[in-house]
């Protein structure tokens, strides 16, 4: 079997798509332990190291030019558009380079790295492009939308996408892929106990949008308000578009008439699980509701990683008489200096 390393592994969101596309993870990295304890309960034959990738020998863990694929998920908050006018965090922009050290070690046939689109715009990305092509990799770069291979959410990511001396193939979603709703996420009804939405002390700019959303909609619809918004009172969506971006904080409110009178309620971990494409199988079986919701927002979407998987592993299988030739420049080692 073709065997991954994780870098940034999250709860394992992407993993499992690399799994479900036929992978086995070797080992993964984070620095966050509830993230570490929920991929090792989903993988449990896999090594799974809790610490910044910073501090770890690659070569501790395997041997140079044993992996098939390196899949990792840099810091992405101080890249992001939700980051807002905020003062941006170099440090953690630069735990994208800190990839480039593991890949030049380990020299994996594949790697995909995932961020979000306005990573883009940074200041050092064409230097990290520069490195990884130094070290004899062949990138494509892909902005890819999750609803447009099998993901009920809108979610949109750059993904860079290196071969070891090949050309990577063009990432195109599965032929007669269908959008899939908001709607097809929600668990049954009844299981989640719901609040009246129209209350004293509720916050106006939630009663703005769903009369919005009522007035639009008609008396006895159903309708998602979304919180942090930047539409106003235009902040929410109906049941049947995909979700938009899960992020790592509670952000979609549920609301329906029940027995006459307006309710809501915050989608769940399980919802957004489903948002995040991941199979009922993959398990949350440690942190507190918020502490999955992150999980979540922090992942990626496991049908568009395994959709990316299945066209390498046919790549390789195409290009199975080409071997891939080793880098012959080592100077993209120093890279955060």
């Amino acid at each position: 079997m073709k065997t991954f390393a994780d870098l940034f592994c999250g709860g394992g969101l992407g993993a499992r798509g690399a799994v479900l596309a036929g992978m086995k993870p070797v080992f993964a990295v984070d620095a966050w332990n509830m993230a570490c304890q929920t991929y090792k309960a989903n993988f449990p034959d896999a090594e799974v190291l809790n610490d910044r990738i910073e501090n770890l020998d690659p070569l501790d863990y395997c041997e140079p030019g044993t992996l098939d694929l390196l899949i990792a998920s840099p810091e992405c908050t101080n890249h992001s558009i939700a980051k807002g006018n905020a003062p941006r965090d170099e440090g953690s922009r630069e735990t994208a380079l800190h990839t480039v050290d593991w890949i030049a070690a380990l020299q994996p046939r594949w790697f995909v790295i995932e961020n979000v689109k306005e990573m883009k715009t940074w200041e050092r990305y064409r230097e990290l492009l520069d490195m990884l092509r130094a070290l004899g990799y062949r990138i494509r770069e892909e902005v890819v939308t999750a609803s447009d291979f099998g993901a009920p959410q809108s979610r949109m990511r750059l993904f860079l996408v290196g071969g070891f001396g090949i050309d990577p193939p063009p990432i195109t979603p599965p032929s007669c892929t269908q959008k899939q709703s908001a709607r097809s996420i929600l668990d049954p009804e009844g299981t989640w106990p719901m609040s009246p939405l129209f209350v004293e002390g509720r916050a106006q700019a939630t009663v703005d949008r769903a009369r919005n959303a009522i007035s639009e909609l008609g008396s006895e619809a159903e309708f998602l308000i979304v919180y942090y918004g930047s539409g106003g009172e235009k902040s929410w969506q109906t049941l049947d578009i995909p979700l938009r971006t899960v992020t790592t904080i509670d952000r979609f409110a549920l609301v329906k008439k029940q027995a006459n009178r307006w309710k809501m309620r915050m989608l769940q971990p399980t919802e957004l699980a489903r948002a995040m494409s991941l199979p009922d199988e993959h398990s949350f079986p440690v942190g507190t509701r918020r502490e999955k919701v992150k999980l979540c927002g922090n992942g990626v979407c496991a049908s568009v990683m395994k959709r990316i998987v299945e066209q390498l592993r046919e790549h390789d299988a195409f290009w199975a008489t080409v071997p891939a030739q080793a880098p012959t420049d080592r100077s993209a080692l120093a890279v955060v200096s």
